[in-house]
């Protein structure tokens, strides 16, 4: 993985993918034990606030659920707990071989790719939660997760609810949950014939808008104007795209992708199955909650991994960097 990009090369990094959460990993207080215990995620929340004016960092530690839930506080939360997290590790020496991001996962990641500086990702995912948001109150949606069926048949599932609304795949989270969003009566119907298929269960999401779908094109054009106004750099560290599951060759592309990830699917399958393709066998998530790592043990049988999302997790991780025995860990 090197040449023109500037990639880094796999075979010389600790075989660990560094995947970043979306939404629905947030929680009251999720960055306290940061702000409490690390100058530097302090300082990174401090020029957050700044960035944005808002302010996170109460929000963060103190904001109730209700306060954190609203699109366009979530998005600029998760991203900055992650970047926070981030910046401990890459200073105690954590070296992945690639990174990715979940949906809104993939700002945080950009930036640890090298490809976004903090203040576009920031900008950028406070103007995608607050246009989201305006989708949501505009065209009432929904999103739930189909458990237990193949993804070609929760497709087939959606074809039989067209006649009611629009209905879409928005996720493909692991081989047996995928995740369908749009028009609440399609997304219900659907549901109904997924089950019929032979579904486990099909749970609501808890969400305010009927993300990765096509009703989201009535903002793509507002986000493309803005996408346009940051700089994007090729990255320097090899990072997966959440929209194809295939490596980001430059940051044009990954300005591109970035427009196509509202209206399109989350493949997280196929980024997980392009790392393991590769020298990767751990991953570690980087933020807030443990769902990517749910995710990734589901998917790859071997698959072994760490989240950084509570003080005990995040301290085990700096314990492992520091005593030097991370790299063996990775290659055992």
């Amino acid at each position: 993985m090197t040449g023109r990009t500037g990639l880094v090369s796999l075979s010389t990094s600790t075989g660990c993918l560094a995947m970043f959460p979306g939404q629905g990993s947030q929680r009251p207080g999720m960055a306290r034990h940061l702000l409490d215990a690390y100058p530097s995620a302090r300082r990174l929340f401090a020029r957050a606030d700044e960035i944005l004016g808002l302010p996170l960092s109460r929000i963060c530690v103190t904001g109730s659920a209700e306060e954190l839930g609203a699109t366009e506080i979530t998005q600029p939360a998760i991203a900055t707990t992650s970047l926070a997290v981030w910046e401990l590790l890459q200073a105690a020496g954590y070296r992945p071989a690639a990174t990715a991001g979940h949906s809104l996962g993939e700002y945080p990641a950009l930036v640890a790719a090298g490809v976004l500086s903090l203040e576009s990702a920031l900008e950028l995912v406070r103007l995608r939660g607050r246009l989201m948001g305006e989708v949501a109150r505009e065209v009432p949606g929904a999103m739930a997760a189909v458990l237990g069926l193949p993804s070609d048949q929760v497709l087939a599932a959606c074809g039989s609810a067209e006649g009611v609304g629009l209905v879409q795949v928005a996720n493909y989270n692991e081989p047996l949950q995928t995740v369908i969003s749009g028009h609440v009566r399609a997304v219900e119907e659907a549901g109904r014939a997924a089950l019929d298929a032979g579904a486990d269960r099909v749970v609501p999401l808890d969400v305010s808008a009927p993300f990765h779908c096509s009703l989201m094109s009535a903002v793509e054009e507002e986000f493309t104007e803005a996408l346009a106004a940051h700089p994007f750099a090729d990255p320097v560290l090899p990072m997966i795209s959440s929209v194809t599951g295939t490596y980001v060759s430059s940051g044009e592309e990954a300005r591109e992708l970035l427009r196509r990830q509202l209206t399109g699917p989350v493949r997280w399958v196929e980024v997980l199955r392009t790392a393991a393709r590769h020298p990767v066998s751990a991953y570690t998530e980087i933020g807030p909650g443990r769902v990517l790592s749910g995710l990734a043990r589901r998917t790859l049988e071997e698959a072994r991994t760490r989240s950084t999302g509570d003080p005990r997790r995040l301290t085990a991780l700096y314990g492992a960097l520091a005593s030097d025995t991370w790299q063996e860990q990775v290659a055992s």
